[in-house]
């Protein structure tokens, strides 16, 4: 539930265009959560991951991404400009650690900062909710960012709520643009309150707005017709698509 919650933010976050779908790259897509919030939106994406057993569930549950095992620690091996976002959730703060001798955390960091921004469209957004251990990791990853070309910086959701709070680095590609506000940065206790409330309630509008809510019979329709489209194998529809089985016969 909190994976979809921030990978729903981190695509907040990006502004993509709405009036056309995107190809968005997912650093860290373990089992493929955000890539499913990715697809619901009508976007496309590739996910890339440095564990099998991670990339195995994804296949499993058949998301609609394509996944590659790799270690964004060594670069992103994809062509100059190819995506228009990338979103990551709670994985770049993995690249501040040495798991081998001839690790180097700032080089690797480089490396993957440099090699993304290359990968990115001009005009385009990173989105990467991690978890710094300290201040440190949170200066080394930023100056590697920037180092490598991008703008931007972080954006801190509740900032006064040990639980709820969240960081989001949000990096520019060539143009550099606002940085958004975190949620929840008022003072007074009932502005905070109030914009909690409104996140939600926008995401219920959102079905309201035209698409189907999650699980229904339509939703699931939608999802096969996009598989289809891509070429996949899909299961004819049935009258028995969708429908709630019984808890027991």
């Amino acid at each position: 539930e909190i994976q979809s919650q921030m990978s729903e933010r981190a695509v907040e976050l990006l502004g993509l265009p709405e009036d056309r779908p995107c190809l968005l790259l997912d650093v860290g897509c373990g089992s493929g959560l955000s890539g499913d919030y990715i697809s619901e939106e009508g976007h496309y994406w590739i996910g890339m991951d440095i564990s099998p057993a991670m990339l195995d569930v994804a296949v499993e549950r058949e998301v609609e991404g394509d996944l590659l095992l790799a270690d964004v620690g060594h670069g992103i091996p994809f062509r100059p400009g190819m995506f228009d976002g990338c979103i990551s959730i709670s994985a770049v703060q993995w690249l501040c650690n040495a798991d081998k001798k001839s690790h180097s955390p700032p080089k690797r960091l480089y490396r993957f900062f440099s090699t993304l921004y290359t990968a990115l469209a001009r005009g385009s957004r990173a989105v990467l909710q991690l978890y710094p251990e300290n201040s440190e990791q949170l200066e080394l990853i930023t100056a590697q960012a920037m180092r490598a070309g991008f703008t931007g910086g972080m954006v801190v959701d509740y900032p006064n709520s040990a639980k709820a709070k969240k960081f989001f680095l949000c990096l520019f590609v060539g143009t550099s643009g606002m940085l958004p506000k975190g949620l929840g940065t008022e003072c007074a206790d009932g502005e905070e309150l109030h914009q909690a409330k409104f996140t939600n309630e926008r995401t219920r509008f959102r079905n309201i707005k035209g698409k189907s809510v999650k699980k229904s019979r339509d939703w699931i329709l939608e999802k096969k017709e996009r598989r289809r489209r891509q070429g996949k194998e899909v299961r004819a529809d049935t009258k028995y698509t969708g429908r709630k089985r019984r808890p027991r016969f």
